[in-house]
């Protein structure tokens, strides 16, 4: 196993993480982009520095890793990019906005994607997890919902890599994981206004 650290806003550290991934393994099979940063808090009470961090983090930097990755890809054995999205980027939740915006583009990115590449061989996976068991929301860019903080049931980790593997080995487009992230697309797709009414008084709950 090679371990190449950086950072995937630093346009040098992209570079490296690419070039030094092919140097020590011979090529490049599988992109996975994974790295995300989060923040909980109202958009008309946040910062556009909130946002562009957001954005930078989960949007600008998969997409420039994967321009990058690209022309090893073509020339891989069965290549596939996995962009890790979430359910809320098919649903947008009250007090996460640039979280769901930076995630909505990754899964627009990501479809448009795949249609590109077909042509090379090269398969783009969709995955939206819901709630995992991870220490994501102790190092969020801003925390100001902490008074909802409420701790559900999540998936562990090693249960969200073995979906996420097995979705890779049958190629499939697109996977939604945990039973409530699976429940409100679905919900969603059925009754939007439904959803948009129950967000909304949830919203107010908390503004209260």
């Amino acid at each position: 196993m090679a371990v190449v650290p950086g950072d995937v806003t630093s346009e040098a550290d992209r570079q490296r993480i690419v070039a030094e991934t092919v140097r020590l393994l011979g090529g490049l099979d599988i992109l996975v982009n994974n790295a995300g940063v989060g923040a909980s808090g109202y958009f008309h009470e946040a910062s556009p520095e909130r946002l562009r961090r957001i954005m930078e983090v989960n949007f600008f930097g998969p997409a420039e890793l994967t321009r990058l990755a690209l022309p090893h890809l073509f020339r891989g054995n069965k290549p596939m990019i996995v962009n890790i999205s979430s359910v809320i980027g098919r649903r947008g939740v009250p007090g996460y906005s640039e979280y769901c915006a930076s995630k909505f583009a990754l899964c627009g990115f990501s479809e448009s994607l795949r249609a590109e590449l077909v042509r090379f061989g090269v398969h783009v996976l969709l995955v939206n997890p819901g709630l995992i068991e991870t220490p994501f929301r102790d190092h969020l860019v801003e925390d100001r919902l902490r008074s909802r903080e409420q701790r559900r049931r999540a998936m562990s980790p090693e249960q969200c890599a073995r979906v996420i593997v097995r979705a890779m080995r049958r190629r499939v487009n697109e996977v939604v994981i945990t039973f409530d992230g699976k429940l409100l697309v679905w919900l969603n797709r059925l009754f939007p206004r439904l959803v948009d009414w129950l967000l909304a008084k949830y919203a107010q709950r908390y503004q209260e």
